[in-house]
């Protein structure tokens, strides 16, 4: 972190969609003036003052042309704050001379990428530079990784005091989900969909649960890529789109804060789609079905109205078995959709964590849980609407 810069953070991408509603959360939450300091940035000076202007943000917050094609621009962006916080993705195609400037000039760097290949490229090229530098980057601060990556960290917490001992064994669960996936999102999983077809040591990194581990192996974890009845849960349950991504985000977490959750741990994640003969049709449909909306689906800078943002809403069960067999379980839970509304509140808050609370954690590539942990537990249920709970 750059403790001298001009800024805490700077918002990268604030003209498109999902920017703006950072901006918006950022202007409404924290205010100009106060005791957090913003910037906005994006590649059009003009189209930047125009989303300003219509999102009703004073004038008085600076606005920074950037472009990932420009690097002396990328530079003097990331020299200007403490965190750059970017939802200019697909990652894969724009985010690796940000991740590189970040890295090089110590500037903190927080993410939604989901794009499990492209992290592990910048794991390997930027670990060392980051470390040097007292950089932190951390990917996947929106709806993957940061409710699950915590939900397990809060639960694990619970199990150290209640039992004593970590649960070797967790199931995630989504429950509800109501709400789209970005437009991002989707664009990120065709580019990388795409890049595995031409590279098999992407499908490689993809396929391997613990690519994300820097060389750990632990034991076979289920795939989550059948339709199955769960007993524990008394419910059907699909595949979960976004599985492939938060169970590596997980193990590496594990892996970073050195398997407090033992290196036997296994985890899963599917979606519960109800009992039944009703629930297991369902369950069948949700796996035969292209989940991101394939072309159709929604596109980088669209997303939905403010009405379907506050309509939409999340809610996640865990349980987690101790070695012993004691039983735990717990519920995250999120008000607005996925996609966007939530997201933005996160991301927003997960920059602001590693700003304000985490003066101690040295440089180097994270996850949220192990960045952040705890203390971004309490920000999200103070501000981002969202709330995790042990269940009686």
């Amino acid at each position: 972190m750059n403790p001298s810069a001009e800024f805490d953070v700077v918002i990268y991408g604030a003209t498109g969609f999902t920017g703006r509603l950072v901006a918006e959360y950022m202007n409404d939450t924290y205010g100009v003036g106060n005791d957090v300091t913003w910037a906005m940035a994006g590649r059009s000076l003009e189209k930047l003052k125009t989303v300003r202007d219509e999102m009703g943000i004073p004038k008085s917050v600076e606005l920074i042309v950037a472009d990932a094609s420009d690097p002396k621009s990328l530079e003097d962006m990331v020299k200007s704050t403490k965190c750059v916080l970017t939802t200019v993705g697909p990652y894969q195609l724009y985010g690796t001379p940000l991740v590189e400037a970040c890295a090089a000039n110590g500037t903190d760097y927080v993410d939604l990428s989901g794009e499990v290949a492209w992290m592990h490229d910048m794991i390997a090229a930027y670990q060392d530079k980051a470390k040097k530098s007292g950089a932190r980057i951390v990917f996947s601060c929106g709806f993957d990784s940061i409710p699950f990556d915590l939900g397990v960290l809060f639960l694990q917490n619970e199990s150290m005091r209640k039992f004593g001992k970590p649960a070797v064994r967790v199931k995630g669960r989504m429950r509800k989900m109501k709400g789209t996936f970005s437009g991002g999102t989707a664009a990120s999983g065709r580019e990388t969909m795409a890049r595995a077809m031409r590279e098999p040591e992407v499908m490689a990194v993809l396929r391997n649960p613990f690519s994300l581990t820097g060389g750990f192996v632990g034991p076979d974890q289920p795939h989550g890529m059948k339709v199955l009845e769960d007993e524990d849960f008394g419910a059907w349950a699909a595949p979960f789109i976004m599985a492939p991504i938060n169970t590596k985000n997980i193990h590496r977490s594990n892996a970073l804060m050195g398997h407090p959750y033992g290196e036997d741990f296994v985890y899963d994640e599917m979606m519960l789609t109800g009992p039944g003969e009703t629930g297991k049709a369902a369950a069948e449909a949700v796996a035969s079905s292209d989940s991101m909306g394939g072309e159709d689906g929604p596109k980088p800078g669209e997303g939905p109205s403010k009405e379907e943002r506050e309509a939409g809403l999340y809610d996640f069960a865990l349980l987690g078995i101790t070695s012993d067999g004691d039983r735990l379980r717990a519920t995250v839970t999120g008000d607005k959709d996925p996609g966007y509304g939530s997201t933005s509140k996160i991301i927003s808050e997960a920059a602001l964590c590693l700003v304000k609370d985490c003066a101690d954690l040295s440089g180097g590539i994270y996850t949220p849980a192990a960045a952040m942990g705890l203390s971004l537990v309490g920000r999200l249920q103070s501000h981002a609407g969202m709330t995790f709970d042990i269940d009686n």
